[in-house]
Protein backbone atom coordinates (compact mmCIF):
# COMPACT_ATOMS: atom_id res chain seq x y z
CA UNK A 1 0.00 0.00 0.00
CA UNK A 2 1.68 2.93 -1.12
CA UNK A 3 0.97 5.60 1.64
CA UNK A 4 2.83 7.67 3.95
CA UNK A 5 3.57 6.65 7.16
CA UNK A 6 2.61 10.29 8.79
CA UNK A 7 -1.24 9.52 7.03
CA UNK A 8 -1.46 6.28 9.71
CA UNK A 9 -1.26 6.42 13.35
CA UNK A 10 -3.36 3.70 14.51
CA UNK A 11 -4.95 0.60 13.42
CA UNK A 12 -6.72 -2.53 14.68
CA UNK A 13 -6.34 -6.19 13.36
CA UNK A 14 -9.31 -8.40 12.27
CA UNK A 15 -8.02 -12.26 12.22
CA UNK A 16 -10.57 -14.66 11.09
CA UNK A 17 -11.02 -18.45 10.50
CA UNK A 18 -13.71 -20.62 8.43
CA UNK A 19 -14.48 -23.13 11.12
CA UNK A 20 -13.97 -23.56 15.17
CA UNK A 21 -12.64 -26.26 14.77
CA UNK A 22 -9.77 -24.38 12.86
CA UNK A 23 -9.87 -21.92 15.73
CA UNK A 24 -8.95 -24.87 17.71
CA UNK A 25 -6.31 -26.75 16.11
CA UNK A 26 -4.61 -24.15 13.40
CA UNK A 27 -1.91 -21.89 13.92
CA UNK A 28 -3.47 -19.91 11.44
CA UNK A 29 -4.59 -17.02 14.29
CA UNK A 30 -1.87 -16.74 16.24
CA UNK A 31 0.21 -16.56 12.85
CA UNK A 32 -1.93 -13.31 12.02
CA UNK A 33 -1.41 -11.55 15.51
CA UNK A 34 2.52 -12.32 15.28
CA UNK A 35 2.66 -10.95 11.91
CA UNK A 36 0.42 -7.96 12.18
CA UNK A 37 2.58 -7.20 15.22
CA UNK A 38 5.55 -7.28 13.89
CA UNK A 39 4.09 -5.34 10.49
CA UNK A 40 2.97 -2.33 12.99
CA UNK A 41 6.64 -2.27 15.08
CA UNK A 42 8.20 -2.11 11.81
CA UNK A 43 6.20 1.08 10.93
CA UNK A 44 6.05 2.56 14.20
CA UNK A 45 2.18 2.25 14.02
CA UNK A 46 -0.05 1.46 17.51
CA UNK A 47 -2.05 -1.46 17.03
CA UNK A 48 -4.93 -0.01 19.31
CA UNK A 49 -7.50 -3.22 19.35
CA UNK A 50 -7.41 -6.85 18.18
CA UNK A 51 -10.83 -8.72 17.07
CA UNK A 52 -10.69 -12.02 16.38
CA UNK A 53 -13.44 -14.04 14.65
CA UNK A 54 -12.89 -18.28 15.33
CA UNK A 55 -15.21 -20.02 13.32
CA UNK A 56 -16.98 -17.82 10.52
CA UNK A 57 -17.62 -17.71 6.93
CA UNK A 58 -16.52 -14.81 4.80
CA UNK A 59 -19.30 -14.99 2.23
CA UNK A 60 -21.27 -12.70 4.16
CA UNK A 61 -21.79 -9.72 6.98
CA UNK A 62 -23.07 -11.87 9.63
CA UNK A 63 -19.89 -11.99 12.02
CA UNK A 64 -20.46 -10.58 15.44
CA UNK A 65 -16.85 -9.54 15.67
CA UNK A 66 -16.83 -8.23 12.47
CA UNK A 67 -19.59 -5.81 12.80
CA UNK A 68 -17.68 -5.10 15.83
CA UNK A 69 -14.91 -4.15 13.84
CA UNK A 70 -17.10 -1.90 11.68
CA UNK A 71 -18.85 -0.08 14.56
CA UNK A 72 -15.13 0.84 15.96
CA UNK A 73 -13.50 1.76 13.11
CA UNK A 74 -16.92 3.83 12.22
CA UNK A 75 -17.29 5.49 15.35
CA UNK A 76 -17.69 9.31 16.04
CA UNK A 77 -14.11 9.36 18.12
CA UNK A 78 -12.25 8.43 15.17
CA UNK A 79 -10.46 6.02 17.17
CA UNK A 80 -8.03 3.91 14.29
CA UNK A 81 -6.76 5.05 10.86
CA UNK A 82 -6.72 1.66 9.12
CA UNK A 83 -7.58 -1.77 9.74
CA UNK A 84 -5.31 -4.62 9.11
CA UNK A 85 -6.09 -7.82 7.69
CA UNK A 86 -3.61 -10.76 6.53
CA UNK A 87 -5.04 -11.19 2.89
CA UNK A 88 -8.45 -9.37 1.77
CA UNK A 89 -9.95 -12.65 1.67
CA UNK A 90 -9.97 -12.85 5.54
CA UNK A 91 -12.27 -9.33 5.17
CA UNK A 92 -14.73 -10.81 2.81
CA UNK A 93 -14.86 -13.86 0.29
CA UNK A 94 -17.58 -11.91 -1.58
CA UNK A 95 -16.49 -8.87 -3.74
CA UNK A 96 -19.38 -6.87 -3.66
CA UNK A 97 -19.88 -7.03 -0.18
CA UNK A 98 -16.11 -6.49 -0.10
CA UNK A 99 -16.20 -3.14 -1.97
CA UNK A 100 -19.35 -2.27 0.25
CA UNK A 101 -17.36 -2.27 3.48
CA UNK A 102 -14.40 -0.96 2.19
CA UNK A 103 -15.98 2.11 0.61
CA UNK A 104 -17.54 2.39 4.01
CA UNK A 105 -14.61 2.42 5.62
CA UNK A 106 -12.96 4.66 3.47
CA UNK A 107 -15.94 6.89 3.99
CA UNK A 108 -14.87 7.14 7.87
CA UNK A 109 -11.58 8.06 6.34
CA UNK A 110 -10.16 4.52 7.52
CA UNK A 111 -7.89 2.43 5.10
CA UNK A 112 -8.25 -1.50 4.58
CA UNK A 113 -4.48 -3.03 4.22
CA UNK A 114 -3.98 -6.31 3.29
CA UNK A 115 0.04 -7.18 4.85
CA UNK A 116 0.88 -9.63 2.23
CA UNK A 117 -1.02 -7.96 -0.79
CA UNK A 118 -0.06 -4.37 -1.08
CA UNK A 119 -1.55 -2.55 -3.46
CA UNK A 120 -1.14 1.28 -4.88
CA UNK A 121 -4.33 3.41 -3.78
CA UNK A 122 -4.71 4.34 -7.63
CA UNK A 123 -6.67 3.06 -10.53
CA UNK A 124 -4.04 0.10 -11.71
CA UNK A 125 -4.18 -0.73 -7.63
CA UNK A 126 -8.01 -0.92 -7.72
CA UNK A 127 -7.97 -3.46 -11.06
CA UNK A 128 -5.72 -5.76 -9.00
CA UNK A 129 -7.55 -5.30 -5.60
CA UNK A 130 -11.01 -6.47 -8.18
CA UNK A 131 -9.44 -9.43 -9.72
CA UNK A 132 -7.95 -10.26 -6.17
CA UNK A 133 -11.34 -10.32 -4.37
CA UNK A 134 -13.41 -11.75 -7.28
CA UNK A 135 -10.45 -14.52 -6.74
CA UNK A 136 -11.51 -15.26 -3.39
CA UNK A 137 -15.35 -15.18 -4.03
CA UNK A 138 -14.44 -17.68 -6.93
CA UNK A 139 -12.20 -19.81 -4.79
CA UNK A 140 -15.22 -19.78 -1.47
CA UNK A 141 -17.35 -20.88 -4.10
CA UNK A 142 -15.33 -23.73 -5.53
CA UNK A 143 -14.16 -25.02 -2.00
CA UNK A 144 -18.02 -24.89 -1.15
CA UNK A 145 -19.28 -26.71 -4.03
CA UNK A 146 -15.96 -29.49 -3.35
CA UNK A 147 -17.37 -29.94 0.47
CA UNK A 148 -20.86 -30.09 -0.62
CA UNK A 149 -19.92 -33.02 -2.70
CA UNK A 150 -18.19 -34.64 -0.16
CA UNK A 151 -21.10 -34.31 2.35
CA UNK A 152 -23.52 -35.45 -0.33
CA UNK A 153 -21.34 -39.16 -0.70
CA UNK A 154 -20.98 -39.07 3.50
CA UNK A 155 -24.87 -38.82 3.57
CA UNK A 156 -25.39 -42.02 0.87
CA UNK A 157 -22.93 -44.17 3.15
CA UNK A 158 -25.04 -42.92 5.91
CA UNK A 159 -23.23 -41.11 7.64
CA UNK A 160 -24.13 -38.28 9.57
CA UNK A 161 -22.46 -34.75 8.74
CA UNK A 162 -22.15 -32.83 12.04
CA UNK A 163 -23.90 -31.12 13.78
CA UNK A 164 -26.33 -31.58 16.64
CA UNK A 165 -28.32 -34.29 16.19
CA UNK A 166 -32.01 -34.24 16.36
CA UNK A 167 -33.59 -35.04 19.94
CA UNK A 168 -34.15 -38.77 20.74
CA UNK A 169 -30.72 -39.50 18.78
CA UNK A 170 -26.94 -39.46 19.45
CA UNK A 171 -23.76 -39.78 17.28
CA UNK A 172 -21.41 -42.63 18.13
CA UNK A 173 -18.24 -43.60 16.34
CA UNK A 174 -19.04 -45.73 12.92
CA UNK A 175 -15.30 -46.09 11.63
CA UNK A 176 -11.88 -44.58 11.52
CA UNK A 177 -10.20 -43.63 8.34
CA UNK A 178 -7.08 -41.90 8.80
CA UNK A 179 -7.42 -39.13 11.42
CA UNK A 180 -10.70 -38.80 10.44
CA UNK A 181 -13.24 -40.49 12.25
CA UNK A 182 -16.46 -41.43 10.47
CA UNK A 183 -19.93 -41.36 13.07
CA UNK A 184 -23.79 -42.57 12.64
CA UNK A 185 -27.02 -41.56 14.28
CA UNK A 186 -27.87 -44.17 17.25
CA UNK A 187 -30.94 -44.16 19.03
CA UNK A 188 -30.46 -41.96 22.65
CA UNK A 189 -33.10 -44.20 24.70
CA UNK A 190 -33.81 -41.69 27.32
CA UNK A 191 -34.52 -39.07 25.12
CA UNK A 192 -36.51 -41.62 22.55
CA UNK A 193 -38.41 -42.71 25.27
CA UNK A 194 -39.92 -38.89 25.62
CA UNK A 195 -40.37 -38.82 21.56
CA UNK A 196 -42.81 -41.78 21.96
CA UNK A 197 -44.59 -40.51 24.83
CA UNK A 198 -44.77 -36.85 22.67
CA UNK A 199 -46.73 -39.02 20.06
CA UNK A 200 -48.82 -41.02 22.24
CA UNK A 201 -50.35 -37.79 24.27
CA UNK A 202 -50.91 -36.18 20.69
CA UNK A 203 -52.92 -39.64 19.50
CA UNK A 204 -54.41 -40.82 22.53
CA UNK A 205 -53.85 -38.21 25.60
CA UNK A 206 -52.90 -38.36 28.72
CA UNK A 207 -55.90 -40.48 30.14
CA UNK A 208 -57.78 -37.39 31.59
CA UNK A 209 -59.22 -36.01 28.41
CA UNK A 210 -58.74 -37.16 24.52
CA UNK A 211 -55.51 -36.46 22.92
CA UNK A 212 -53.76 -33.02 23.15
CA UNK A 213 -52.85 -30.70 21.35
CA UNK A 214 -49.44 -29.51 20.68
CA UNK A 215 -49.73 -26.63 23.19
CA UNK A 216 -51.31 -28.84 25.45
CA UNK A 217 -48.53 -31.09 25.51
CA UNK A 218 -46.03 -28.40 25.90
CA UNK A 219 -47.75 -27.51 29.05
CA UNK A 220 -48.29 -31.50 30.13
CA UNK A 221 -44.24 -31.86 29.96
CA UNK A 222 -43.20 -28.54 31.42
CA UNK A 223 -45.62 -28.74 34.64
CA UNK A 224 -43.69 -32.18 35.26
CA UNK A 225 -40.53 -30.59 34.79
CA UNK A 226 -39.46 -32.80 32.01
CA UNK A 227 -36.79 -30.77 30.22
CA UNK A 228 -35.38 -31.00 26.47
CA UNK A 229 -31.77 -31.74 26.96
CA UNK A 230 -31.69 -29.26 29.98
CA UNK A 231 -34.04 -26.50 28.73
CA UNK A 232 -38.06 -25.93 28.64
CA UNK A 233 -40.27 -27.13 25.68
CA UNK A 234 -41.69 -24.35 23.19
CA UNK A 235 -44.51 -25.47 21.14
CA UNK A 236 -42.00 -25.68 18.24
CA UNK A 237 -39.74 -28.16 19.67
CA UNK A 238 -42.73 -30.37 19.84
CA UNK A 239 -44.25 -29.35 16.34
CA UNK A 240 -40.82 -30.19 15.05
CA UNK A 241 -40.92 -33.55 16.90
CA UNK A 242 -44.37 -34.53 15.35
CA UNK A 243 -43.70 -33.98 11.87
CA UNK A 244 -39.71 -34.85 11.61
CA UNK A 245 -39.66 -37.99 8.88
CA UNK A 246 -36.15 -39.12 10.71
CA UNK A 247 -38.39 -40.48 13.66
CA UNK A 248 -39.44 -43.44 10.87
CA UNK A 249 -36.11 -44.40 10.12
CA UNK A 250 -35.04 -41.49 7.16
CA UNK A 251 -32.86 -38.66 7.54
CA UNK A 252 -33.03 -36.18 4.50
CA UNK A 253 -29.78 -34.59 4.00
CA UNK A 254 -29.80 -31.46 1.75
CA UNK A 255 -32.98 -30.40 2.17
CA UNK A 256 -32.58 -26.82 2.69
CA UNK A 257 -30.73 -24.05 1.00
CA UNK A 258 -27.38 -23.32 3.77
CA UNK A 259 -27.95 -19.93 2.78
CA UNK A 260 -31.91 -18.93 2.26
CA UNK A 261 -33.34 -21.92 4.26
CA UNK A 262 -35.65 -22.25 1.35
CA UNK A 263 -36.33 -26.11 1.15
CA UNK A 264 -34.62 -27.54 -2.12
CA UNK A 265 -36.71 -30.00 -5.07
CA UNK A 266 -37.27 -33.39 -3.63
CA UNK A 267 -35.13 -35.03 -6.23
CA UNK A 268 -32.13 -33.27 -4.43
CA UNK A 269 -32.59 -34.39 -0.94
CA UNK A 270 -30.28 -37.36 -0.28
CA UNK A 271 -32.11 -39.71 2.10
CA UNK A 272 -29.97 -41.63 5.04
CA UNK A 273 -31.31 -44.62 7.10
CA UNK A 274 -31.72 -44.37 10.30
CA UNK A 275 -32.86 -46.39 13.43
CA UNK A 276 -36.57 -45.63 13.72
CA UNK A 277 -37.91 -44.36 16.73
CA UNK A 278 -41.57 -43.87 15.47
CA UNK A 279 -43.75 -46.69 13.28
CA UNK A 280 -44.99 -45.34 10.00
CA UNK A 281 -48.90 -46.15 10.72
CA UNK A 282 -48.20 -43.72 13.72
CA UNK A 283 -46.03 -40.59 12.47
CA UNK A 284 -48.76 -41.19 9.31
CA UNK A 285 -51.78 -40.56 11.54
CA UNK A 286 -50.31 -37.57 12.95
CA UNK A 287 -49.27 -35.47 9.86
CA UNK A 288 -52.87 -36.47 8.93
CA UNK A 289 -54.10 -34.89 12.08
CA UNK A 290 -51.73 -31.74 12.10
CA UNK A 291 -53.03 -30.99 8.82
CA UNK A 292 -56.36 -30.95 9.35
CA UNK A 293 -56.04 -28.86 12.26
CA UNK A 294 -53.83 -26.28 10.38
CA UNK A 295 -55.19 -23.20 10.40
CA UNK A 296 -55.18 -22.63 6.87
CA UNK A 297 -56.82 -25.47 6.15
CA UNK A 298 -59.69 -24.68 8.53
CA UNK A 299 -59.93 -21.51 10.01
CA UNK A 300 -61.68 -20.60 13.58
CA UNK A 301 -63.87 -18.02 11.52
CA UNK A 302 -65.89 -20.91 9.78
CA UNK A 303 -66.60 -22.48 12.86
CA UNK A 304 -67.68 -19.22 14.59
CA UNK A 305 -69.37 -17.38 12.02
CA UNK A 306 -73.01 -16.09 11.29
CA UNK A 307 -73.98 -18.93 9.32
CA UNK A 308 -75.20 -22.64 10.76
CA UNK A 309 -73.47 -24.86 7.88
CA UNK A 310 -70.28 -22.31 6.94
CA UNK A 311 -67.72 -24.64 6.60
CA UNK A 312 -69.54 -27.93 6.63
CA UNK A 313 -71.57 -27.33 3.60
CA UNK A 314 -69.40 -28.61 0.63
CA UNK A 315 -70.44 -28.56 -2.95
CA UNK A 316 -70.68 -32.36 -4.48
CA UNK A 317 -69.31 -31.63 -7.22
CA UNK A 318 -66.06 -29.39 -7.07
CA UNK A 319 -65.75 -30.32 -3.11
CA UNK A 320 -65.75 -26.26 -2.74
CA UNK A 321 -67.60 -24.88 0.23
CA UNK A 322 -70.73 -23.63 -0.02
CA UNK A 323 -71.20 -19.77 1.23
CA UNK A 324 -73.61 -17.19 1.92
CA UNK A 325 -75.04 -15.34 -1.00
CA UNK A 326 -78.17 -12.72 -0.88
CA UNK A 327 -80.40 -11.54 -3.12
CA UNK A 328 -83.15 -8.42 -3.17
CA UNK A 329 -80.51 -6.13 -0.64
CA UNK A 330 -80.52 -9.01 1.83
CA UNK A 331 -84.06 -10.14 1.72
CA UNK A 332 -82.81 -13.57 0.89
CA UNK A 333 -80.22 -15.80 1.68
CA UNK A 334 -78.53 -18.89 0.24
CA UNK A 335 -76.11 -20.89 0.35
CA UNK A 336 -73.98 -21.05 -3.04
CA UNK A 337 -71.01 -22.75 -4.30
CA UNK A 338 -67.79 -20.86 -4.17
CA UNK A 339 -65.89 -22.21 -7.00
CA UNK A 340 -68.60 -21.30 -9.21
CA UNK A 341 -68.85 -17.68 -7.44
CA UNK A 342 -64.88 -16.94 -8.07
CA UNK A 343 -64.29 -18.99 -11.14
CA UNK A 344 -67.62 -18.92 -13.25
CA UNK A 345 -69.26 -22.10 -14.51
CA UNK A 346 -66.71 -23.54 -16.34
CA UNK A 347 -64.66 -24.73 -13.55
CA UNK A 348 -68.03 -25.59 -11.98
CA UNK A 349 -71.69 -25.59 -12.71
CA UNK A 350 -72.60 -24.77 -9.21
CA UNK A 351 -75.73 -24.74 -7.54
CA UNK A 352 -77.37 -22.75 -4.76
CA UNK A 353 -80.09 -23.44 -2.06
CA UNK A 354 -82.35 -20.99 0.12
CA UNK A 355 -80.41 -20.75 3.71
CA UNK A 356 -83.46 -21.27 5.65
CA UNK A 357 -84.52 -24.71 4.21
CA UNK A 358 -80.91 -25.95 4.41
CA UNK A 359 -80.78 -25.40 8.04
CA UNK A 360 -83.94 -26.74 8.98
CA UNK A 361 -83.58 -29.73 6.58
CA UNK A 362 -80.42 -31.01 8.50
CA UNK A 363 -81.21 -30.23 11.60
CA UNK A 364 -84.82 -32.18 11.27
CA UNK A 365 -82.91 -35.15 9.93
CA UNK A 366 -80.28 -35.04 12.43
CA UNK A 367 -83.08 -35.03 15.25
CA UNK A 368 -84.90 -37.94 13.36
CA UNK A 369 -82.31 -40.07 11.86
CA UNK A 370 -79.21 -39.87 14.25
CA UNK A 371 -80.49 -38.33 17.39
CA UNK A 372 -82.57 -41.06 18.39
CA UNK A 373 -81.84 -44.16 20.70
CA UNK A 374 -82.36 -46.34 18.31
CA UNK A 375 -80.44 -44.80 15.80
CA UNK A 376 -77.44 -43.93 17.84
CA UNK A 377 -77.64 -47.23 18.98
CA UNK A 378 -77.78 -48.85 15.13
CA UNK A 379 -74.48 -45.94 14.15
CA UNK A 380 -72.33 -47.26 16.79
CA UNK A 381 -73.05 -50.96 17.37
CA UNK A 382 -70.03 -51.57 16.23
CA UNK A 383 -67.88 -49.27 18.49
CA UNK A 384 -69.46 -51.05 21.33
CA UNK A 385 -68.78 -54.04 19.93
CA UNK A 386 -65.21 -53.19 19.51
CA UNK A 387 -65.39 -51.63 23.41
CA UNK A 388 -66.23 -55.00 24.78
CA UNK A 389 -63.01 -56.71 23.86
CA UNK A 390 -61.53 -52.93 24.71
CA UNK A 391 -60.72 -53.72 28.42
CA UNK A 392 -58.36 -56.51 27.52
CA UNK A 393 -55.88 -54.23 25.48
CA UNK A 394 -56.28 -51.66 28.23
CA UNK A 395 -55.49 -54.27 30.57
CA UNK A 396 -51.81 -55.09 28.41
CA UNK A 397 -51.17 -51.59 27.82
CA UNK A 398 -51.12 -51.34 31.82
CA UNK A 399 -48.96 -54.25 32.21
CA UNK A 400 -46.22 -52.57 29.66
CA UNK A 401 -46.38 -49.56 32.00
CA UNK A 402 -46.45 -51.17 34.94
CA UNK A 403 -43.02 -52.96 33.10
CA UNK A 404 -41.27 -49.61 32.32
CA UNK A 405 -42.32 -48.22 35.90
CA UNK A 406 -40.29 -50.84 37.10
CA UNK A 407 -37.55 -50.20 34.83
CA UNK A 408 -37.75 -46.27 35.49
CA UNK A 409 -37.84 -46.95 39.37
CA UNK A 410 -34.99 -49.97 39.07
CA UNK A 411 -32.51 -47.31 37.16
CA UNK A 412 -32.77 -44.65 40.06
CA UNK A 413 -32.21 -46.72 42.43
CA UNK A 414 -28.70 -48.46 40.90
CA UNK A 415 -28.26 -44.76 40.02
CA UNK A 416 -28.47 -43.79 43.47
CA UNK A 417 -26.37 -46.41 45.03
CA UNK A 418 -23.49 -46.21 42.26
CA UNK A 419 -23.61 -42.64 43.61
CA UNK A 420 -23.37 -44.03 47.19
CA UNK A 421 -20.47 -46.05 46.44
CA UNK A 422 -18.77 -43.46 44.82
CA UNK A 423 -18.16 -44.93 41.49
CA UNK A 424 -20.33 -41.42 39.89
CA UNK A 425 -18.85 -37.56 39.98
CA UNK A 426 -21.60 -35.87 41.89
CA UNK A 427 -19.84 -32.33 39.74
CA UNK A 428 -20.69 -34.40 36.69
CA UNK A 429 -23.10 -31.50 34.87
CA UNK A 430 -25.55 -33.56 33.54
CA UNK A 431 -26.02 -36.15 36.73
CA UNK A 432 -28.42 -33.66 37.93
CA UNK A 433 -30.15 -33.39 34.86
CA UNK A 434 -30.36 -37.13 34.41
CA UNK A 435 -31.74 -37.63 37.70
CA UNK A 436 -33.88 -34.90 37.14
CA UNK A 437 -35.76 -36.77 33.61
CA UNK A 438 -35.62 -40.03 35.21
CA UNK A 439 -37.69 -39.20 37.81
CA UNK A 440 -40.43 -36.89 36.12
CA UNK A 441 -40.72 -39.77 33.63
CA UNK A 442 -40.83 -42.47 36.57
CA UNK A 443 -43.53 -40.15 38.07
CA UNK A 444 -45.49 -39.88 34.97
CA UNK A 445 -45.63 -43.77 34.47
CA UNK A 446 -46.81 -43.91 37.76
CA UNK A 447 -49.72 -41.37 36.62
CA UNK A 448 -49.99 -43.11 33.57
CA UNK A 449 -50.46 -46.49 35.60
CA UNK A 450 -53.04 -44.98 38.13
CA UNK A 451 -55.22 -43.40 35.38
CA UNK A 452 -55.38 -46.65 33.53
CA UNK A 453 -55.99 -48.71 36.19
CA UNK A 454 -58.84 -46.77 37.31
CA UNK A 455 -60.25 -46.61 33.80
CA UNK A 456 -60.19 -50.57 33.72
CA UNK A 457 -62.31 -50.62 36.96
CA UNK A 458 -64.87 -47.76 35.76
CA UNK A 459 -67.82 -48.78 34.16
CA UNK A 460 -68.87 -45.50 33.48
CA UNK A 461 -67.00 -45.28 30.06
CA UNK A 462 -70.24 -47.83 29.18
CA UNK A 463 -72.36 -46.91 26.62
CA UNK A 464 -75.86 -48.09 27.95
CA UNK A 465 -79.55 -47.78 26.64
CA UNK A 466 -79.80 -44.96 29.26
CA UNK A 467 -76.78 -42.92 28.26
CA UNK A 468 -78.36 -43.24 24.66
CA UNK A 469 -81.52 -41.62 25.57
CA UNK A 470 -79.92 -38.95 27.43
CA UNK A 471 -77.88 -38.29 25.32
CA UNK A 472 -80.85 -37.80 22.01
CA UNK A 473 -83.11 -35.70 24.15
CA UNK A 474 -79.99 -33.31 25.24
CA UNK A 475 -78.65 -32.97 21.58
CA UNK A 476 -82.83 -32.51 20.64
CA UNK A 477 -83.21 -29.53 23.07
CA UNK A 478 -79.78 -28.23 21.89
CA UNK A 479 -80.46 -27.87 18.55
CA UNK A 480 -84.10 -26.28 18.80
CA UNK A 481 -83.14 -24.35 21.55
CA UNK A 482 -83.38 -21.48 19.31
CA UNK A 483 -79.63 -20.47 20.07
CA UNK A 484 -77.65 -20.06 16.62
CA UNK A 485 -74.33 -20.07 18.63
CA UNK A 486 -75.38 -23.21 20.66
CA UNK A 487 -76.64 -25.15 17.56
CA UNK A 488 -73.78 -24.38 15.18
CA UNK A 489 -71.49 -25.64 17.85
CA UNK A 490 -73.03 -28.72 19.03
CA UNK A 491 -73.50 -29.24 14.96
CA UNK A 492 -69.32 -28.88 14.73
CA UNK A 493 -68.50 -31.48 17.33
CA UNK A 494 -69.95 -34.32 15.24
CA UNK A 495 -70.19 -33.73 11.81
CA UNK A 496 -67.06 -33.35 9.76
CA UNK A 497 -68.58 -32.58 6.26
CA UNK A 498 -72.30 -31.88 4.51
CA UNK A 499 -72.15 -32.71 0.71
CA UNK A 500 -74.86 -31.56 -1.53
CA UNK A 501 -75.77 -32.89 -4.54
CA UNK A 502 -78.40 -32.00 -7.11
CA UNK A 503 -80.90 -35.11 -5.25
CA UNK A 504 -79.15 -35.93 -2.52
CA UNK A 505 -77.67 -34.47 0.94
CA UNK A 506 -74.70 -37.19 2.37
CA UNK A 507 -73.66 -35.76 6.10
CA UNK A 508 -70.83 -38.12 7.33
CA UNK A 509 -69.05 -37.07 10.57
CA UNK A 510 -66.86 -39.05 13.28
CA UNK A 511 -68.44 -42.33 15.12
CA UNK A 512 -65.88 -41.83 18.36
CA UNK A 513 -66.64 -38.11 18.87
CA UNK A 514 -69.97 -38.92 18.95
CA UNK A 515 -69.56 -42.18 21.37
CA UNK A 516 -66.94 -40.24 23.58
CA UNK A 517 -69.91 -37.47 23.99
CA UNK A 518 -72.73 -40.04 24.95
CA UNK A 519 -70.01 -41.28 27.42
CA UNK A 520 -69.21 -37.98 29.63
CA UNK A 521 -72.31 -35.91 28.85
CA UNK A 522 -71.26 -33.68 32.02
CA UNK A 523 -69.20 -31.87 29.49
CA UNK A 524 -72.06 -30.80 27.48
CA UNK A 525 -75.22 -30.26 29.61
CA UNK A 526 -74.05 -26.66 29.82
CA UNK A 527 -74.85 -23.28 29.18
CA UNK A 528 -71.37 -21.86 27.64
CA UNK A 529 -71.29 -22.52 24.02
CA UNK A 530 -68.43 -25.38 23.52
CA UNK A 531 -65.43 -23.65 22.28
CA UNK A 532 -63.33 -23.90 19.26
CA UNK A 533 -59.72 -23.43 20.19
CA UNK A 534 -57.08 -24.37 17.93
CA UNK A 535 -53.93 -26.10 18.92
CA UNK A 536 -51.82 -22.92 17.65
CA UNK A 537 -47.79 -24.13 16.81
CA UNK A 538 -45.12 -21.82 15.92
CA UNK A 539 -44.73 -21.93 12.27
CA UNK A 540 -43.19 -18.72 10.30
CA UNK A 541 -46.56 -18.59 8.26
CA UNK A 542 -48.88 -18.57 11.18
CA UNK A 543 -47.52 -17.34 14.22
CA UNK A 544 -45.51 -13.94 14.64
CA UNK A 545 -43.58 -15.27 17.81
CA UNK A 546 -41.98 -18.04 16.38
CA UNK A 547 -38.70 -16.60 16.46
CA UNK A 548 -38.68 -15.39 19.91
CA UNK A 549 -39.63 -18.71 20.84
CA UNK A 550 -36.94 -19.83 18.33
CA UNK A 551 -34.08 -17.61 20.30
CA UNK A 552 -35.55 -18.47 23.75
CA UNK A 553 -34.64 -21.77 22.90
Amino acid sequence: MTMTDTKIRNCALYCRVSTSRQAEKDLSIPDQIRHARQYCEQRDWELVREFIEPGASATNDNRRVFQELIAFACGPDKPIDAVLVHSFSRFFRDDYEFETYRRRLKRHKVTLISMTQEIADDPQGNLIRSVLTGFDAYHSAETAKHTTRTMMENARQGYWNGGKPPFGYCTIEAEKRGDRVKKRLAIDEDEATLVRRIYDLYINGNGLSGPLGVKAIVEHLNSRGIKRRGKMFYVSHVHDILQRTIYTGTHYFNRLDSKTREIKPREEWIPVNVPPIIEQVVFDKVQRTLEAKRPQNTPPRVVSGPTLLSGLLKCATCGGSMVLRTGKSGQYRYYACSTCARKGKTACPGRSIRMDFMDDMILQELAQKLFTPERLYLTLQEIMDRSKGGKEALKQKLAQLKKEHSAKAAGLSNLYAAIEEGLIDLTDPQLKERITKTKAYRDELEEQVELLSRQISDDDLAITPEKLEAFAKLMREKFFGGNPGMQKAYLTLFIEQIMLNDNEVRITGSKHALAHAICTPEKLNTTKVPSFVREWYALRDSNPCYRRERAAS
